[in-house]
């Protein structure tokens, strides 16, 4: 993950667009990309595959640009919110289910 994460950070220089990529920015742009990731199963269970690959790609981007933004490590916050996740769904009460962790019993 390094490496993309550098050449996200390089492509962002090159072009001077460190200025435009606040937290509050990026927060938008995640949004905004996710909404159009949605939207390419609007209305019907056909989608096109590689429109939807796109679309994951630009939020992932994004997201890895607000990890740059924030100075934090990519790797670290996914596996520490792993580890939450783990604990907030133990295999024995989440397995084949969709409960909510506040609903288990």
């Amino acid at each position: 993950m390094e490496k993309i994460v550098d050449d996200i950070k390089e492509f962002i220089e090159k072009r001077n667009w460190r200025q435009f990529h606040t937290p509050d920015c990026l927060a938008k742009s995640i949004s905004i990309e996710a909404g159009e990731l949605l939207e390419c199963f609007q209305w019907n269970n056909d989608y096109d595959k590689e429109h939807v690959l796109e679309e994951v790609a630009d939020v992932l981007i994004y997201g890895l640009q607000m990890c740059i933004a924030l100075d934090v490590n990519p790797e670290e916050i996914i596996r520490s919110k792993m580890e939450k996740n783990a604990k907030k769904y133990p295999v024995e009460k989440a397995k084949g289910n969709s409960t909510k962790y506040s609903d288990f019993k």
